[in-house]
């Protein structure tokens, strides 16, 4: 199936003058990332006490989709789900990231949220950790009007060959306005992601085909490298054509002499 998954009824896509974003609703899928899904969800939590720090008034929740683990990822979310109300944990069986993505966005909103516009879906993955202002950031964009927003990721360094880290930053410069779209690294206006049809079921390019969705109505959609995401620099794919085989794929390209092994 590539149709969505919710099905909420249309929302108005944007909010009465002078009235900003009054909650975020953060969704993050897992599927088995007990190596790094502690390090994720400690940033989020950072993320979330930084905004309200600065808008007390703005709700925060963070939306864990377990989908299919078989390791501790569980286990080290319901820590932090037992210590902080604005966490909570969907177990799911769907094995698609965009599946995983649409289910944790369903459960974050009510159906005909009368003030979906007011409300900010920002989307993450276990493997990564949002700086303290990413969460601040995307409310300050969104009340000065954006619709959607594509933030940029860097690749962990730590165990990832040097030569491949500096190939993918040659590709990938850190520029306002840039080309990319990372699930990692991705927020949208709620009554925005309702009219567009929300996550489709794909198991990769799910952010890519919301955002081309978003376009064409021409929703505001608003680039940005003031909230970098670093995220995991592993080659060993989860997702057939996701980031990580992204970078495989790039290894492959380097010539030998280059000194980086091509990954088996």
């Amino acid at each position: 199936m590539t149709g969505p998954v919710q099905d909420y009824p249309q929302a108005s896509p944007r909010p009465p003058v002078g009235q900003g974003i009054s909650r975020v609703a953060v969704v993050m899928p897992a599927h088995n990332e007990d190596q790094h899904i502690g390090r994720a969800l400690a940033s989020l939590r950072a993320a979330a006490d930084a905004l309200q720090r600065e808008h007390s008034g703005v709700q925060v929740t963070v939306t864990v989709v377990l989908d299919s683990c078989t390791d501790r990822s569980a286990e080290i979310t319901a820590a932090y789900v037992l210590s902080d109300a604005r966490f909570a944990a969907v177990d799911v069986r769907l094995r698609s990231t965009g599946a995983s993505r649409a289910a944790g966005a369903k459960a974050a909103l009510a159906p005909a949220d009368p003030e979906a516009s007011r409300i900010w879906l920002a989307n993450t993955d276990a493997d990564s950790a949002v700086p303290e202002n990413w969460l601040l950031r995307q409310v300050e964009l969104a009340d000065a009007g954006a619709d959607a927003i594509l933030g940029s990721v860097e690749p962990d360094p730590v165990g990832m060959d040097p030569v491949l880290l500096r190939r993918w930053l040659e590709r990938h410069p850190f520029l306002e306005d840039h080309p990319h779209i990372y699930g990692a690294n991705f927020g949208v206006r709620a009554s925005c992601y309702l009219a567009a049809g929300g996550f489709p079921r794909l198991h990769v390019h799910e952010d890519r085909a919301l955002v081309e969705r978003l376009r064409r109505p021409a929703f505001n959609v608003v680039a940005t490298d003031t909230i970098r995401v670093l995220t995991s620099g592993r080659t060993h794919a989860r997702a057939p054509q996701g980031f990580a085989a992204y970078l495989r794929a790039l290894g492959r390209e380097l010539p030998a002499a280059a000194g980086l092994r091509p990954p088996a």
